[in-house]
Parts: structure tokens; sequence; C-alpha cells
């Protein structure tokens, strides 16, 4: 068996269009999941992700490439192994006018499934003590968690949520992302597909980054951000110090030159001139060679008090990613 949960070759989706065009949703998208943890599948809305997990799990058939779920070719094997899957991929249909549990019941005993799941997955999910409560009556947070605790009736190895945070407000997105950070703590592989880059990052273990249907990035999440391509840079004079970096070439933040300032007079954001405040004077370079700005300011006279690699956050890398992509998937 393969070690990899899911993994995609060469995958390709084309859709003709009513006009006798071709689109393409997908293009040559090479996907691997490893066992274990969250894995975010992450690109911008129309990118081809919900396409791409529409094509695993049979529901649209692929133009070209080649696709596995638990080392199994899919689709032709898909009925050996989708009782250990479980996905949330469109709004789940639920009766609102039973309770919570009473709609886990009656799905749980239409896969034969015993009723000591129900339990577990109410556990699981954090809907203790609200399973009694008729479906019409939660939040869209619980909704979510409820169509959660379905897709683990059938003890799946491989949970697969597509945008599960849409339309949440931030209490749902946190009740949400807690359940999703526990299924993968307790052993179950997630696929979750979101363009909510800070909730991502709080739960994913390992990514894989698509733009336009392609595959731009994937790693582990410590790999992907490792290479911080900016410093934060501290000196006696700030400005003068934009100044100089900014001619060399560099990209800054920080502080705006001002025209009436000279060079060992920067008044500008002195505490004195904002009494209470200790404003922070630290530009952010962009560069991966913090020895050109050693050089740079030495050069002009400039001493450094500090000089540190800034950890980019999974939602900078994907912008800078993605910034030139235009969308065409679904």
């Amino acid at each position: 068996m393969s070690a990899l949960v899911i993994e995609t070759s060469g995958l390709r989706k084309e859709y003709t269009s009513r006009r006798g065009g071709r689109r393409v949703a997908v293009q040559g998208l090479d996907l691997a999941v490893p066992a274990g943890g969250v894995h975010g599948f992450l690109g911008p809305n129309g990118s081809g992700k919900t396409t791409t997990i529409r094509m695993l799990l049979g529901l649209s058939r692929a133009t070209a490439g080649s696709m596995r779920l638990f080392g199994e070719e899919v689709p032709q094997r898909l009925p050996s192994v989708i009782g250990r899957v479980g996905a949330v991929v469109e709004s789940p249909k639920f009766s609102p006018h039973l309770t919570g549990r009473q709609n886990l019941l009656l799905l749980a005993r239409s896969i034969s499934a015993p009723d000591a799941r129900v339990d577990a997955a109410v556990e699981t999910v954090g809907l203790t003590g609200r399973d009694a409560d008729r479906y019409r009556s939660y939040s869209l947070g619980m909704k979510q968690r409820l169509a959660i605790a379905a897709t683990l009736l059938k003890d799946p190895d491989l949970l697969i949520l597509d945008e599960p945070t849409n339309g949440l407000d931030p209490a749902g997105i946190r009740e949400v992302r807690d359940t999703v950070r526990d299924l993968g703590a307790a052993g179950v592989t997630v696929l979750l597909s979101s363009h909510i880059l800070a909730e991502v990052q709080q739960v994913c273990t390992s990514a894989t980054i698509i733009g336009n249907g392609r595959l731009l990035a994937s790693g582990t999440v410590d790999d992907l951000l490792a290479g911080a391509a900016a410093h934060r840079v501290v000196t006696p004079d700030p400005v003068l110090a934009a100044r100089v970096l900014r001619a060399a070439g560099l990209a800054v933040t920080g502080p705006a030159e001002d025209p009436g300032d000279h060079p060992g007079d920067h008044r500008a954001g002195h505490p004195a001139d904002h009494p209470g405040s200790e404003p922070d004077h630290a530009l952010t370079v962009e560069t991966d060679d913090p020895a050109r700005v050693t050089r740079v300011l030495a050069e002009a006279g400039v001493w450094l008090s500090e000089l540190t690699p800034v950890r980019q956050d999974l939602e900078s890398y994907f912008l800078a990613l993605t910034a030139d992509d235009t969308l065409g998937g679904r």
C-alpha cells in the first residue's frame, strides 16, 4: 500500500463550454497527501480545489491523469476504499424538525453503523449537550459540525472537507477549526480545502497550494515557510537607513522619508512627539541576503542595532505565489 493517502499524477479536467470551446479547470496536478495530520489544500476561489475533490470522490470524471486513494486506483477501485473516506463537499441535507442526534441515528442505521458511533461522533465534534436540540435551531457552525459528525459514523481514515468555514462567523470558524485539529490529532488524515489562510495555518501540518488549476507549492507548513525572504532591521537612524537601502534597490517597509529631515536629526515619530507611546522604528527589508543589508548600511556609515529574519506567515506566502494567477477553475 502506498505511504500516501491521496496521490494524483498529471490530473487534468476540461469542460466544454456552451459555445463549443474548452475550459481547463485542473491542469497537470500532482497532489500528494501523507497519512496523518491535517493537510491544507489551498488556492484562491475558482482555482480548481472543488473540481479536484469531486474527481477523487468519483463525482466528476477526469480528462487525463491518474488518482489513487490508499494506494488504490480511482475511480476504478473506488468501491473498495470509499468506506474509509468521509467527505463534506456540499451543504448536507438534514431534517430540520429532528434533533441532531435523531438525524445522526437515521444516517447510522442507513449504513448499518452501530448507535454507539453516534455518541462518539457527537463527542468528537463537541456537540454533547446540544445533540438533543432540533437541527433548525443550530447555528451555522453547529450545522457544519453536525455534517462532520455524519461523516464520522463510518469511522473514516480520511476526511475531506471542502471550504468547511464558508459563511461562518468567527465563533463558527473557531468551532470547526478546533474540531479539525482534534481529528488530526486523533489519527484521522484530514484534507482541508480552504482559502482562509490564517485559520489553515493554525491546524495544518502540511499543505498544497494551487492556482489556476496548477500546483504551485507543496510540503510541510514549516518547510514552506522556512525560507524567510525578509529581515527586520533596527538602526539608530531608521529614516536614513531606509533611504540608503532603497537607493541600493532593496524593497523597504518602514518610516517614509521626510524631505524636511536631515541625516542625524530625524525626529519624526520620536516618543516626545507622541506622549505615552514607544513606536517601533524597525524596518522590514525584503531580501534573503542579510549580508547585503549589513554591507550597504556600513558603507553609508549607518550601524545596525538588530538584523533578524522575519518568518513569513502562510497568507503572505500564498499571496506571493498566487499574485499572477487568474481564476479558471471551481
